[in-house]
């Protein structure tokens, strides 16, 4: 059987009988003391070895931190190689010049390596091509005579599956890196705006940067004695502290500070008329299949945002977007555009919006040059003057949006098919004013996914398209109007608790949505992070029947997905980080998906928000 950690004591049993005797030579007479270096007693120096407090500490990829299997506590590690990333984590450790170090700790999986760099000698690693279970594996080096500090990594290996580690140390002799820093004090509140709060506190001697925590979360580093935290919602209470941090560690929470965030001027984004809580649906205007024609008249009054599928372009790159209503072959009971035309005034006249969507399943949309910018703006504003609409949806799905490899922060990104895009819609904003309706429909894999995935990746082989909506998201927070990612036909994406939530339950809903509300760290990285959206900004994307997508719910779990995200009740074993009562509402695929299941999604919205 595998040692555990439970089997330490008897280390450190020998350890203090080896110090008695070494106590005991000095007292004799005679004898030689031994030397400075041989007294020093080896330690540890990898912090959270045994992934205890999640990923702290480490720079990883693809790596989640797990409750089972683990070799020792109650916490390990496990990592998924995905194209040419090898999903490494690794820890920067200082060390003494010239001293010997043992590198070891446990793995299980296929091809697992365990190593150093940077020792200023002979670099070393030492893997298994196959475990079963927890094998220990153990490596020594010899540091440089000006080595200061190694990285030690462990990483699986192209196409060979997860892998696991745990307890991983590196022990010979520790460095002083003296105390961690006093708590910061002195903290106080700024300039406070319906969507930021600045802060500022006192310097702290031995500092070297401080830490931000919004809420108890940590949102920011920063190396001064300020900071904005932004992305926060209107007319809402928050809780702010600072901690101080050097080499050797982080110091205690400040003092709590609170602020209450302005009301703002309606939202932005054309979104003040809407009412407080909002159904969203897709109504098939250009198509038929198998949910049948619905004709615009005929929407139920239920539906506050009808979103009119799909306008499509004439070419992938060419931004020429077409808008053609079902044919009279496909849909023998479509009205004529006169009957169309007038049924949205009347809609608009009762208080609805109607939008032209633009994309689809089948709209692949890549504004790669300003000439297909210029032309998708133009084409598009044609399409909303022809038919007198309120706004736009932005559906892009499939290889529509993906990142240059260059292109690795959401907050300034490069890549063409992205910049033009955000070029173009601000255009039609300012073009149409604070009323026109901006909605963005994007799934899973481009949003959520985020947490984990942004673009290629630091060494490159992740799918481009990973997250590649958050650019575009951030850069419109203050003109989007509602933001509905498809919680459907999705694969498992990881919460913010860490574990990886699936389709079905309510369970899915509220992780991802919470991730909306509370704003993540993008690919894991604690000082990149995409600030929460406004509760007014949320509505949650379903299918309404099993027809119309992988992912539906029924509505006793619809149900529960709104009551914790309003209320916290009902919120099964997913704690969300606060609570929305303006939640703006739902959205589906579809309205006549909806009509052929018999109304079931709309009337349980209803019935809910009355």
């Amino acid at each position: 059987m595998a040692p555990t950690r439970h089997d330490r004591p008897l280390a450190h049993r020998r350890r203090r009988l080896l110090a008695a005797c070494a106590a005991t030579v000095l007292a004799v007479p005679g004898l030689v003391a031994l030397s400075s270096a041989a007294q020093a007693a080896d330690v540890d120096l990898v912090k959270n070895g045994g992934f205890e407090s999640g990923l702290g500490n480490w720079a990883c990829t693809a790596s989640v931190v797990v409750n089972s299997p683990v070799h020792g506590g109650s916490s390990a590690m496990t990592a998924t190689p995905a194209g040419s990333d090898y999903a490494q984590c690794s820890q920067t450790v200082t060390v003494k010049p010239d001293a010997q170090y043992t590198l070891s700790g446990y793995v299980r999986g296929a091809y697992v390596y365990l190593g150093a760099t940077g020792t200023g000698t002979t670099d070393v690693s030492t893997w298994t091509p196959s475990a079963a279970d927890w094998q220990h594996l153990s490596t020594t080096f010899r540091t440089g005579a000006a080595t200061t500090q190694v990285t030690i990594y462990t990483h699986g290996w192209y196409g060979t599956g997860s892998y696991w580690a745990d307890d991983l140390s590196l022990t010979g002799p520790g460095v002083d890196a003296g105390q961690p820093p006093a708590a910061p004090t002195g903290l106080r509140t700024g300039t406070v705006t319906s969507s930021s709060v600045g802060l500022s506190w006192t310097a702290v001697s031995g500092a070297t940067g401080y830490s931000v925590y919004r809420d108890g979360a940590k949102v920011q580093s920063v190396t001064g004695t300020s900071a904005t935290v932004s992305g926060l919602s209107a007319s809402t209470a928050y809780s702010f502290q600072v901690t101080a941090t050097n080499d050797a560690g982080e110091s205690a929470k400040s003092a709590t500070v609170t602020a209450t965030t302005s009301a703002g001027s309606g939202g932005g984004g054309g979104s003040s008329d809407l009412p407080t809580h909002a159904l969203v649906g897709y109504l098939h205007a250009s198509f038929a299949n198998g949910a049948g024609y619905t004709r615009m008249a005929d929407v139920p009054d239920s539906w506050d945002v009808i979103d009119l599928a799909f306008g499509e372009p004439t070419s992938v790159t060419s931004g020429d977007i077409r808008f053609n209503r079902c044919p009279v072959t496909e849909c023998p009971t479509v009205e004529s555009d006169a009957d169309f035309k007038a049924a949205i005034k009347a809609k608009q006249a009762a208080g609805k919006k109607v939008l032209i969507s633009i994309g689809g399943q089948n709209g692949q949309v890549q504004l790669s040059t300003t000439a297909a910018r210029d032309t998708f703006v133009s084409s598009v504003s044609k399409i909303i003057d022809t038919y007198g609409l309120d706004g736009l949806d932005i559906d892009f799905e499939g290889h529509s949006l993906s990142l240059d490899a260059s292109d690795t922060n959401f907050k300034s990104p490069t890549t063409p098919v992205i910049v033009n895009l955000i070029s173009a819609l601000k255009t039609l904003k300012a073009k149409y004013g604070s009323k026109f309706v901006l909605s963005m429909a994007p799934e899973t894999f481009f949003v959520q996914l985020g947490y984990q995935y942004y673009g290629t990746g630091k060494w490159g082989g992740q799918d481009p398209r990973a997250g590649a909506y958050l650019p575009v998201i951030h850069a419109l927070r203050d003109d989007l109007t509602l933001l509905h990612v498809q919680d459907y036909n999705s694969g498992s994406i990881m919460g913010l608790d860490n574990q990886y939530h699936s389709m079905g339950g309510a369970d899915f809903h509220i992780a991802m949505t919470d991730m909306l509300l509370t704003g993540f760290p993008v690919a894991g990285d604690a000082n990149n992070v995409f600030p929460p959206l406004r509760p007014d900004q949320i509505a949650i994307g379903m299918p309404a029947t099993t027809n119309a997508g992988n992912g539906y719910v029924a509505p006793a779990e619809v149900t529960k997905t709104l009551n914790c995200l309003t209320k916290k009740t009902d919120c099964g074993s997913y704690a969300t980080h606060g609570t929305w009562p303006g939640l703006r509402g739902l959205m589906t695929w579809s309205v006549n998906w909806d009509r052929f299941g018999g109304w079931e999604f709309s009337r349980n919205f209803d019935a809910y928000f009355g």
